[in-house]
């Protein structure tokens, strides 16, 4: 398994790989790799010769009042994951080369970013798809694996490769949970036993709603539930899984989305009616 910290090295290998013949997989993180993640890299495995792991926390997605400076980060422990889970290469870029001394081109995407994290955390998809659009073009990957756990992140960035003519494919894989049914984030090492077992809340939610229901109703029955376990309700949404437009009445393949604060760490959630 390869290293690399200098976009270019890495931008250079790719290329040699692709004139190989050699079909490229990318899987994006932001690190402190959990089971969640690995599962994306097997998955990368299964449908690529060479798999690049991407582990960058990235300034330009994170608000002043975030959390950039204490997200996690285990560089060694990142490294030996990667590689038990079959990954080729591991980028470790810093935040100096991936954004030069004045860095002025951003991507926005300006529909389905607009509503939910997008609303209450501003620039945050900018951000994202910045560095995902430069890891797309450092990487020369064919295909790109995200997990549904960031459901409008995957979203935003199907849209900005349908858009903006990306020769690649986006593969979304299913959330990966802790036994207990808490989604699996790199964030709920901020929890303690407590909030943990609060949290569990917002998996029950999201599995609430079914096809058919109105959803003014049940959205007010989960938030109060939510509120009832001791958590801070960000949003609760109902919508229609393509467009993240609200369903007045949910239907089938509409997205439940939720986030909601367990004490200062903001936890996000969601299911697919089935």
């Amino acid at each position: 398994m390869k290293k690399f910290t200098d976009p270019a090295i890495l931008q250079k290998w790719c290329a040699n790989q692709k004139k190989k013949g050699n079909k490229i997989a990318l899987v994006p993180t932001m690190g402190y790799l959990h089971e969640g993640h690995l599962s994306l890299i097997r998955e990368a495995k299964k449908r690529a010769d060479i798999v690049v792991v991407s582990v960058f926390v990235n300034p330009v997605q994170f608000g002043p009042n975030e959390d950039y400076d204490k997200y996690p980060r285990d560089e060694k422990a990142d490294w030996k994951k990667c590689r038990e889970a079959g990954a080729s290469a591991v980028f470790f870029p810093t935040k100096e080369n991936m954004y030069l001394d004045r860095h002025s081109v951003y991507i926005n995407e300006e529909d389905l970013s607009l509503g939910l994290c997008g609303a209450r955390r501003p620039g945050h998809f900018r951000g994202v798809c910045t560095v995902v659009a430069k890891l797309f073009n450092l990487s020369h990957c064919d295909i790109a694996i995200f997990g549904q756990k960031d459901y409008q992140q995957a979203q935003v960035i199907k849209r900005m490769v349908r858009d903006l003519n990306f020769d690649l494919e986006i593969v979304v894989m299913p959330i990966v949970r802790e036994k207990s049914g808490l989604a699996m984030s790199s964030r709920n090492t901020y929890l303690d036993e407590d909030m943990r077992k609060k949290a569990l809340v917002l998996s029950e939610a999201v599995r609430t709603p079914k096809a058919g229901d109105k959803t003014a109703v049940i959205s007010k029955k989960c938030i109060a539930k939510i509120e009832k376990a001791g958590l801070k309700i960000d949003y609760f949404e109902c919508v229609d899984g393509a467009t993240l437009v609200r369903s007045a009445k949910i239907k089938k393949g509409d997205a439940i989305l939720v986030a909601a604060f367990a004490g200062k760490t903001r936890l996000i959630d969601n299911s697919i009616v089935k």
